[in-house]
């Protein structure tokens, strides 16, 4: 196997991902772009959109389901994108302020939570969701108040990767609601293609800001700042005067 990032090919050559000018990849990892997504929003859904449409689809997310989404970035944008474009019947955006919240509701949130704003927010929306799904990566997050959140048979599916360990909870939070709690990292192929099928029927549009590779450093200092909204696309000048 060769990595994405700094792998080796049998001819000593390295792969470079998203800083490539060409990549070499076996035919059936290929998936065609739909002429209807543009180059630069079909980028960030290969990664952060394919991340959270995975979860979702796999869960049930679709008409009469009751979805949150916890965090609103390059991830929680894409996943509130998409819950409502496979048709959830409530989307709710889960986030610690509500600086965000007009954002969220033009991206299809019909509800906000702000968790430092309302200390009484788990039980005020105690019983609301049926699947939630995480895209935070810091380990400092109320799990056992999110699971609160969640109706008999709900789900729980961390996609964030917080370096640390997760905090504890008491079982009965699952126990109590047979609630599930789980995790997903990437979808396949098949997954990929469905979802860029979905985006170009629903005109699905990320938030991107579309940066030259030259910005590449200061792209990551922006990001790391959290001022991206909510994706940076870097586009390869020599391309782009093609």
């Amino acid at each position: 196997m060769v990595g994405t990032y700094n792998g080796k090919y049998a001819d000593g050559s390295k792969s470079y991902g998203g800083y490539a000018e060409y990549a070499r990849v076996p035919g059936h990892f290929v998936i065609r772009i739909p002429d209807a997504i543009p180059s630069a929003d079909a980028a960030p859904m290969l990664c952060g959109g394919i991340t959270v449409f995975s979860p979702l689809r796999k869960n049930g997310c679709g008409p009469g389901k009751r979805v949150g989404i916890v965090g609103v970035g390059g991830l929680g944008h894409f996943g509130l994108l998409f819950a409502k474009a496979l048709g959830a019947e409530k989307v709710v955006a889960i986030s610690r302020s509500s600086t965000k919240k007009a954002d969220t509701e033009s991206m299809g949130a019909t509800g906000f939570i702000a968790t430092d704003e309302d200390k009484d927010w788990h039980k005020k929306n105690s019983r609301t969701l049926d699947l939630i799904v995480s895209t935070v990566s810091s380990p400092n997050m109320p799990l056992e108040k999110y699971l609160r959140l969640l109706r008999t048979n709900g789900t729980f599916i961390q996609v964030g990767a917080p370096e640390d360990k997760l905090p504890a909870f008491a079982a009965f939070s699952l126990m109590a609601k047979a609630c599930k709690l789980g995790g997903s990292q990437i979808g396949s192929p098949a997954e990929i293609e469905e979802m860029l099928k979905l985006a170009a029927e629903k005109k699905v549009k990320p938030w991107i800001v579309s940066r030259p590779m030259k910005e590449a450093n200061q792209a990551i200092v922006d990001m790391e700042a959290g001022k991206a909204r909510y994706r940076y696309v870097l586009e390869n000048d020599e391309h782009a005067r093609l």
